[in-house]
This record gives structure tokens, C-alpha cells and sequence, in this order.
């Protein structure tokens, strides 16, 4: 079947060629002819460009905070570092069997088994995701020697059934894959955390035997009307053995954001009378930043009181910690760690961040 399209396809454009060098009191219409070979390639590709079903697993990887760090960039600076860090995780994709299926400014769509798929593709998907972290500090020590500031990538990996097959026309078309395991990779890395590696459930379900894994949580997810479960991954056996990186200790994704709180200081167990008014600028499951109108020091005892009342629930009674303080414009910005905080009031908190993770991936 190509082959017969080859071959009308070839005589349709002889055809037009023949048509455009007649002899004619004006020149052909470019505009025209563009639209008729376009036509003609086509009606001949309608059936070499076909698509399928198949078992796919999907990488996504995204760099975490690269907008930030991109405002204080150049927009050379910020291409030369775009460029280093996607030239060497092209490399390594390919290294591995692995097709680029698209850039997306910072972030990376790889494909294991499509267009073409072999034995072992889920394998060689967790290989990949691994030696891709590992190279992160390479990149890192290349930005830095040029005065920049590092960068950190999450990944996420989902392995399922995918329609794949060309998009588009004769002017522009491309290989892809669409579905809701598309969705769901990417749901899963935008829970990875900087450094991390999260795997779908089919993903280590495939994969249990020759794989380690550390933290699993439990996320609610656009499209899903039960939690879906995402597996850190630490370690493959296949197909040789390699080992990801270690990384900063996290207990969940940060958000940005911009709330009022207000804190009182401790003296030993005891609470001081005294509320400070700042705001929180990042949160997580397990801690935030807050911004402080006075100096703490590392290592003080606050109790916190902030409310998410636009989700029905009032956070109170949360005590912290404070780990690392540092100016700012505003004040102090002080990074604190929940030290208590009441089953209720963590539920709403946790909930209260992966809403705000969900709404960014749409």
C-alpha cells in the first residue's frame, strides 16, 4: 500500500511540474501550486500515517522553578542553559531506546515503545529516568562555573494503553500519542518533587520485581475518581543496576503562594501572648515559608494560625519549627517545619496543595 501512494504520489507531482512549465502569458500562481502539492501529498500519506493501539510507557520530565530563575536571566543566559540541559538528556533518551516526543519549553515528553517497540521498553524507561537525574549534577557544576544557579528536574513515569499515529497534514504533522495515560503521566510528574523519580501504579505493578521504591502518597487527581497512588522510584536491577540519586529530604510538593498568617512565639512550652502578622509565600505537607516582620533565629518554637477558609476547613493549633532565616525585601523569610499539627487540619493542608498542583498542570 505505501508503495502504490509512492507512485501516484510521484506522478501527481510530475503532473503539477509539467502543469507549472507550460507556457502561460502569466506565472503560475505559487500560492496555488503550494495548495495542490500539499493536496496531493495528502491524499497519498491518507494511509501510510496509520495509528494504533499499544502498550506505551510515557517520561515526562519538568524542571522545577525554571520560570523564576529564567526572570532573572538574559534570554541568552536563559536559552544557553535551556540548551545544556536539554542537549544532554536528548542524548541520554536515545542512548536508551527512548523517542522525544516533544519539547515543551522546559519539560520533556519520551516515548518507550512508539513508534517502535521492543522487549524491555518499561526497563529501559526507569534506566533512563535514573541516569537523567544522575547527569543533573554535571549540568549543575556546568551552570555554576558559568555563574548560574542550578537547576533540579522531576519525572514521572506511566506505563498503559495509548492511541499513537501522525497528527496534522502535509504542512506540518508529527508522531504522538494521546489518551488518558497520556494525562495521567503528566499528573504524576507534577507531584514529583525536584530530584525524585514517581512511578505510576501500573508502572511498579510492571516493574515490582526488579525495582526498589521509597515513599508512596496518595493523590487525588483530575479525572480519577479514586486517590491514585505514586511510588518513589530508588533503584532498578535492569538492565544493569543503577541507583538514583540521593536528594534533598522532602515531605511534598511546594506550592507558591500568597496567605496571611499570624504566629506567636514560644518560650519553652509556653505560648507568648504577643501575634506577629506576616504571610506564607510556599507550603507544603509538612512545612512552609513564611515571611516575618521581625528576626527569628533557627531552631524557635512558633505556634501558627492560618486559615484556608475557602475550602471550609480553619487551620489552627499548628506548631513549628524554624530550620533557616534569611532577609528579604519584606522581612525575614524563615523556613519552618511542622513539629504538630492535628489529623484534621494536616488532611485539609494536604488536600489544599495537591488542588493547587492539579490546577497548575491545567
Amino acid at each position: 500500500m505505501q508503495e502504490a501512494n509512492k507512485v501516484i504520489l510521484t506522478q501527481q507531482l510530475l503532473d503539477l511540474i509539467r502543469q507549472a512549465s507550460q507556457p502561460s502569458p502569466r506565472p503560475p500562481d505559487e500560492a496555488q501550486l503550494r495548495l495542490q502539492i500539499g493536496r496531493a501529498i495528502d491524499a497519498a500519506l491518507a494511509n501510510t500515517q496509520e495509528v494504533d493501539s499499544r502498550q506505551v510507557t510515557i517520561l515526562l520530565s519538568d524542571l522545577r522553578g525554571f520560570t523564576a530563575l529564567a526572570e532573572k536571566l538574559t534570554a541568552l543566559e536563559t536559552v544557553e542553559i535551556l540548551n545544556r540541559y536539554l542537549n544532554s538528556m536528548t542524548e541520554i533518551i536515545i542512548a536508551h531506546g527512548g523517542t522525544i516526543d516533544k519539547f515543551i519549553g522546559d519539560a520533556i515528553m519520551a516515548l518507550f515503545g512508539a513508534p517502535i517497540g521492543r522487549e524491555g521498553d518499561l526497563e529501559a524507561a526507569l534506566a533512563c529516568a535514573i541516569d537523567m537525574q544522575n547527569a543533573m549534577a554535571d549540568i549543575n557544576r556546568q551552570n555554576m562555573a558559568h555563574g548560574m544557579a542550578p537547576l533540579y528536574m522531576g519525572i514521572g513515569i506511566n506505563t498503559g494503553e495509548v492511541v499513537a499515529g501522525h497528527l496534522g497534514s502535509a504542512l506540518h504533522s508529527e508522531y504522538t500519542v494521546i489518551g488518558d495515560q497520556v494525562n495521567l503521566a503528566s499528573r504524576v510528574e507534577a507531584h514529583s518533587l525536584r530530584g525524585q523519580i514517581l512511578l505510576s501504579e501500573n508502572s511498579y505493578q510492571l516493574a515490582r520485581n526488579f525495582i526498589e521504591v521509597g515513599d508512596v502518597n496518595e493523590v487525588k487527581v483530575k479525572g480519577k475518581r479514586t486517590a491514585v497512588r505514586m511510588y518513589e522510584l530508588l533503584s532498578t536491577r535492569r538492565p544493569r543496576l543503577l541507583l538514583a540519586p540521593a536528594r534533598e529530604t522532602r515531605n511534598s510538593p511546594r506550592v507558591d503562594v500568597d496567605m496571611p498568617l499570624s504566629f506567636q512565639r514560644l518560650s519553652g512550652k509556653a505560648v507568648l501572648p504577643q501575634k506577629i502578622e506576616g504571610h506564607v509565600v510556599d507550603i507544603s505537607y509538612g512545612g512552609m515559608y513564611i515571611v516575618s516582620p521581625v528576626l527569628m533565629e533557627s531552631f524557635d518554637d512558633i505556634k501558627i494560625t492560618i486559615s484556608l477558609s475557602f475550602m471550609g476547613a480553619d487551620l489552627a493549633e499548628i506548631y513549628a519549627k524554624v530550620l533557616r532565616v534569611s532577609v528579604v525585601p519584606e522581612g525575614y523569610e524563615c523556613r519552618v517545619e511542622f513539629t504538630s499539627i492535628d489529623s484534621r487540619a494536616a488532611l485539609a493542608l494536604k488536600e489544599f496543595v495537591d488542588g493547587i498542583v492539579e490546577v497548575n498542570k491545567l
